[in-house]
């Protein structure tokens, strides 16, 4: 079995373990910052926007109310526990026949070539290991069409110049030491986007306990 593997095995099942508790344990902390990635992408009405990462699926609705009842919502998450959560929370509103989410893995996404105006992912792409991430970009820009939108926000690394807040190394210290409690780590997600061939639009700078985040919107060359 391949580190890749292994790691994309254990994150499934630590994800499957805590999905009820994720919204208590993390969402209430990282809400502001997800809407805030997720209005930098400017949705609008009728268009096709897939969320790799859905989670809990938090803004799966939010991403409906932008395209309206003429678009399409699609998600997809690594974690069964979480589309189980997902799905309940969808049967609790009322029926929406343009929402579609699946177990899938973001290296492999199941959709055809350009199928999508938009892609959005929050809090997902610091959880690959370094070498996964240029391949999970690498299948968004083939799922995207031309001049279709990514928004991503991430933990993001300190500026030059900037001091790490003692959160910021402590949070830095435990992935290193214990990855399976603490999962993710910042990177320096306009630079790997632009590094996958996408044009960087905007980026908005944001902070969660002192720990700096980025949301990015870019878009696919033509």
């Amino acid at each position: 079995m391949s580190d890749t593997t292994a790691h994309h095995q254990s994150n499934q099942a630590f994800y499957d373990r805590i999905a009820s508790a994720y919204d208590l344990l993390a969402d209430s902390n990282e809400r502001a910052a997800r809407l805030t990635g997720l209005n930098a992408l400017d949705l609008q009405a009728g268009e096709r926007v897939l969320e790799v990462g859905f989670g809990t699926g938090n803004e799966i609705y939010d991403l409906a109310d932008k395209v309206g009842p003429t678009g399409k919502v699609c998600g997809i998450d690594i974690s069964r526990g979480m589309l189980k959560v997902a799905l309940w929370k969808q049967a609790e509103k009322a029926a929406v026949s343009s929402i579609d989410l699946r177990v899938a893995d973001a290296r492999q996404l199941p959709y055809d070539p350009a199928s999508f105006d938009a892609v959005y992912s929050t809090f997902t792409l610091e959880l690959f290991p370094e070498s996964d991430i240029p391949l999970v970009l690498a299948e968004i820009q083939r799922v995207l069409k031309p001049g279709g939108r990514v928004g991503a926000v991430s933990m993001a690394t300190v500026k030059p110049g900037d001091k790490a807040s003692v959160l910021e190394n402590t949070y830095i210290w435990m992935h290193r030491h214990f990855p399976h409690i603490v999962d993710c780590r910042p990177i320096e997600l306009a630079a790997l986007l632009r590094a996958a061939g996408f044009e960087v639009r905007k980026q908005i700078d944001l902070q969660i306990w002192t720990m700096p985040v980025a949301a990015v919107v870019a878009s696919k060359t033509l």
